[in-house]
């Protein structure tokens, strides 16, 4: 299932609420948490995390990284420790920008070509969808959040897809960065489920030089 229009959300996005409806939908936190996949981040990933943290362009708050060439999602402490890594399903099409006015239109009116997981630096923040399941805001205007892989829909094979070894077949969503149930309650919600936080997805056309200008050098700031 697509993310749902903001236009549908608005009432949910208070904190207040967004904290009330996350209480009673709280799922126990399991035993063991997940622990970081085997594959570590590559090191365009590591690059823009050490200039993240020493520039200080997380403010200190816990942020993920994901790296959209390889379909996969990194969650770091705000020290920039590694707490973990998973495989990721994101937008269908190619491209690192969102088509303008998108979060407002409805899903049928979105084609395929259109259906793109937006690069760049977004200051995340809890909230709620129209089912009442907590996500993760990443780029609230567009409507494009981070959340628990949604298996409604047995023709996407989204579980599969993740297990898959490749990731041609990571690329199904509307632009919503999908993330296993598991490593969602472990990961993404203990550090971004709560409070602000920031989420830094790496472009797949251009340098990411050209999203982030921390990592620029000061001669080419």
């Amino acid at each position: 299932m697509p993310c749902p229009s903001p236009n549908f959300l608005r009432a949910l996005r208070s904190p207040a609420c967004a904290a009330a409806v996350a209480a009673v939908l709280a799922v126990p936190p399991a035993h063991a948490r997940s622990s970081p996949a085997a594959e570590a981040p590559a090191p365009e990933v590591m690059q823009l995390v050490q200039r993240a943290v020493a520039t200080q362009d997380n403010r200190g708050h816990a942020f993920a990284v994901v790296d959209k060439k390889r379909a996969r999602v990194h969650v770091f402490g705000g020290d920039g420790t590694l707490r973990g890594s998973s495989p990721v399903l994101l937008g269908l099409a190619k491209g690192d920008d969102s088509v303008p006015g998108i979060g407002e239109r409805p899903m049928a009116q979105i084609r395929p070509h259109e259906r793109t997981t937006p690069a760049g630096r977004f200051a995340s923040e809890p909230g709620v969808n129209a089912n009442g399941e907590d996500i993760v805001w990443v780029d609230y205007d567009a409507a494009v959040s981070m959340h628990r892989v949604r298996t409604a829909n047995k023709a996407d094979r989204r579980l599969e897809r993740l297990a898959s070894p490749t990731i041609a077949d990571n690329r199904i969503s509307y632009g919503c960065i999908n993330v296993p149930a598991a490593f969602y309650d472990g990961q993404v919600k203990p550090a971004l489920g709560s409070t602000h936080g920031v989420v830094y997805v790496m472009p797949e056309t251009e340098a990411a030089e050209h999203r982030f200008p921390f990592m620029r050098t000061p001669s080419a700031r």
